[in-house]
């Protein structure tokens, strides 16, 4: 794969990173920067040929296939038609569009190009998720009823982002669409988002877009995907998710506990990992930060869906649904009512019975729960199935 790049600035650079490591095949051929200087800079550094401050050109340049992405917000629906008039494919960093119309201007863009459009939304793609997502998947944890996800770190890194014209909103658009686009994958795709209770507030930053949000997400089958984000959280970036399930539960956590800690007196300051706050007193490491955030895989999946003319794990219809998921989340910020999921191509289906859990215990009865006491008794608790009258066996 021969590709221009998009972008220079802090998540280019990871994209950069990964692509270039482990020895890959594929290849940077132009890189897109805001100014010539910076464009430069870049190409000098990952050893790029060529460099360019004109969008246009990056994207028509003729020794590159597809094109990567990596532009503030307000960038990425210029930069996707230009990929579609130019009928190369496309992979796009989160969040698709500040909005679902925007999402859906570059969904129906890439489809009307018959070019792939591909999702960069790495979170999906890293270890922990996807043997997470493998296990639900096989039933091991029975149906999933409830999905917990949470990103929070001191505020991101670049100017833009705390301009709510340019970014779309605040800490809701730029960290809780990698929360919508995990609990989809972890509650079903095919399962439709039907609305969305949300509080957002400015609680710390002089912005005019939200620094923190909590919201819940109710999917069509009665499946609650809920989300923490902040950018005010101290201590660094802390990534973690759960899964409740009928019959089981899954916990994980992607950086601030992964069993990586060191103890610095900081006197040279030196990098730690994304977010860190301090090089000083303990800290926590993440022993391979691309890799560990789903980059290697990400691209892996990317590349080789171009190759095989398949579509990747992660879409522009992901995309979309997401911004459509994260507009009611707004709406409801506003009104603080529970506010419906408008989605003008659903894809899934619409046949979902809510299933609830029963199991009987015998003919005549459902359990509700058995248990062992610390005295070692076993107490058993059943429901009638005629009466509805609870009883202790």
């Amino acid at each position: 794969m021969k590709l221009a790049i998009l972008g220079t600035g802090f998540i280019s650079r990871f994209y950069t990173e990964a692509l270039l490591a482990h020895r890959r095949k594929d290849t940077i051929t132009v890189v897109f920067g805001r100014s010539n200087e910076k464009a430069k800079r870049f190409a000098d550094e990952f050893n790029i040929p060529h460099y360019t401050s004109d969008l246009y050109e990056a994207v028509g340049y003729p020794d590159a296939d597809s094109v990567i992405v990596g532009l503030s917000n307000d960038m990425h629906l210029e930069a996707v038609l230009a990929c579609a008039a130019e009928r190369k494919h496309v992979l796009c960093t989160k969040p698709l569009g500040r909005n679902a119309s925007e999402a859906l201007t570059m969904l129906r863009a890439v489809e009307k190009a018959g070019i792939i459009g591909g999702y960069l939304e790495d979170l999906c793609y890293t270890p922990k998720f996807l043997k997470s997502l493998a296990s639900i998947q096989s039933g091991a944890i029975g149906d999933v009823i409830w999905t917990k996800s949470r990103e929070t770190h001191p505020g991101p890194h670049s100017d833009w982002f705390w301009n709510k014209e340019r970014a779309g909103g605040g800490a809701i658009i730029d960290l809780g669409c990698h929360c919508a686009a995990i609990s989809r994958n972890f509650i079903g795709k095919d399962i439709r988002p039907v609305e969305v209770m949300c509080w957002a507030d400015t609680r710390v930053h002089p912005i005019d877009a939200e620094d923190n949000a909590i919201g819940l997400v109710k999917y069509a089958n009665g499946a609650i995907g809920q989300f923490e984000v902040s950018w005010s959280f101290r201590g660094g970036m802390d990534l973690r998710d759960e899964v409740m399930g009928t019959e089981g539960t899954i916990w994980t956590n992607n950086f601030l506990r992964t069993g990586f800690e060191m103890f610095s007196t900081g006197n040279r300051g030196a990098y730690v990992a994304e977010k860190a706050e301090s090089s000083h007193g303990w800290l926590f490491p993440v022993g391979d930060e691309v890799h560990e955030l789903g980059y290697s895989h990400m691209f892996t999946d990317m590349f080789d869906a171009i190759d095989k003319s398949r579509q990747p794990k992660e879409t522009f219809y992901d995309g979309y649904i997401v911004n459509a998921i994260l507009d009611a989340a707004y709406r409801s910020a506003k009104t603080r009512q529970w506010e419906a999921v408008v989605i003008e191509d659903w894809r899934g289906t619409d046949e979902v019975k809510i299933r609830h859990g029963l199991v009987d215990y015998d003919k005549d009865h459902y359990l509700i729960k058995e248990e062992v006491l610390p005295s070692g008794e076993k107490k058993i608790i059943v429901k009638n199935k005629i009466t509805g009258s609870i009883e202790k066996r």
